[in-house]
């Protein structure tokens, strides 16, 4: 992407997420979407959810999608699938965010944190291979399920994700919250695992306006499960309850949302990835920019670099606040070390994840920015550095 030097020094206000210039953009088709759900009232499960789905299912090569209310739910769905309760262990990366975490223990299970590559972010097979032994040895609890995140928008190490729970019998989930639209090996994400959680909270990539989720599965039994415990675990009638569910189901008007922003989703990845070698570009002599997972494309919901250290990383977001630059820190402390979750951890050291946390953050990225933005964050990054800021 070429960058307007001459425009960069100027003064000017970045948005970290700006959903209303997203919104101006495709306000007709937006319009016209939630106009026809209002013509026909179907609020719940009406047809839009259906063709979401079939455009889902389609867009990642997945044979079945599920719509849902939430990436939480998503994931909470596909765990009590599995029937993941007491005396299960679930593993997971210690650096994401909390939803991770929280479903296993919702459900009684146990999170067993496992650390993170220091260049990539995604977790660590070696240490997770690691994890999996100390918690057979130790036969407190069954090891039942691993979680892989795609972290920030790239995909986790699926090869050797897929190899361990195979090796260990396990059920392999994908937290895809971020991630959807990435690729790995020219392949969209939504088949790496036995079955995939996505988020459209309205900061992802693919977002609504409000909250919404789906899974993708190959696997025909799941899907059929999938939609029995999304309403209130129903049969083949709303008033036949085979099992303990959920309302767990995704709103029509959502659901109208997401189509008419999934006819220009892959610009906006276009985009993104624009903005993201940009920042590679004009950053990499000043941080540590985002490492590529090799043979993948990042949906990029999140760029971040890496500062020398906790003081230098707060220096430099107090200085880009004051010159316009909005940033964030995802995530300032990993879930071991959160209050929920200390008295369920056993005390591992997980170095990276602690590492991780005090030095990273997160600079503005979404299709809305113009060349200009990105060449301001840039130009004022450069300027903290030069100043000593």
């Amino acid at each position: 992407m070429t960058i307007d030097a001459a425009r960069a020094g100027e003064s000017r206000q970045v948005a970290f997420l700006d959903l209303k210039a997203q919104q101006a953009r495709m306000a007709t088709a937006l319009r016209a979407r939630i106009d026809t759900v209002l013509a026909h009232c179907q609020f719940v499960l009406g047809p839009e959810v259906q063709e979401l789905e079939t455009r889902l299912a389609a867009f990642c090569g997945a044979a079945h999608c599920v719509a849902v209310s939430s990436g939480t739910d998503a994931l909470q769905i596909a765990m009590m699938a599995e029937g993941i309760g007491p005396g299960d262990a679930v593993f997971l990366p210690a650096f994401t965010y909390t939803a991770t975490a929280e479903v296993p223990l919702v459900l009684g299970a146990t999170p067993v944190f496992v650390d993170v590559d220091p260049h990539t972010f995604q977790i660590d097979p070696v240490h997770l291979e690691a994890r999996i032994a100390a918690v057979r040895q130790a036969g407190r609890l069954r090891p039942a399920a691993i979680i892989g995140v795609d972290l920030f928008g790239q995909p986790a190490p699926w090869p050797e994700l897929r190899r361990i729970a195979g090796d260990a019998g396990m059920f392999l989930l994908d937290d895809c919250a971020q991630s959807f639209g990435g690729t790995l090996g020219n392949t969209r994400l939504g088949r790496e695992a036995d079955a995939t959680a996505i988020s459209f909270f309205p900061s992802k990539p693919l977002g609504a306006y409000g909250d919404g989720g789906a899974l993708l599965t190959d696997d025909a039994d799941r899907a059929k499960l999938y939609r029995s415990l999304r309403s209130h675990g129903e049969g083949e009638t709303r008033y036949e309850v085979l099992r303990t569910g959920m309302n767990g189901r995704l709103d029509t008007l959502q659901a109208a949302i997401l189509l008419a922003k999934l006819d220009l989703f892959q610009a906006e990845l276009d985009r993104r990835e624009q903005i993201a070698q940009a920042y590679d570009a004009g950053l990499s002599a000043h941080a540590v920019v985002p490492a590529r997972v090799p043979e993948s494309i990042s949906a990029w919901a999140v760029y971040a670099v890496l500062l020398p250290d906790g003081i230098s990383r707060d220096r430099m977001q107090a200085n880009l606040r004051s010159r316009g630059v909005p940033t964030a820190i995802y995530y300032p402390r990993p879930l071991h070390l959160q209050p929920a979750y200390r008295p369920h951890h056993d005390g591992t050291a997980l170095p990276v994840s602690e590492d991780l946390a005090g030095r990273i953050l997160a600079l503005p990225i979404h299709p809305e920015l113009d060349d200009a933005d990105v060449a301001h964050v840039i130009s004022s990054f450069e300027l903290a550095i030069r100043t000593g800021d």
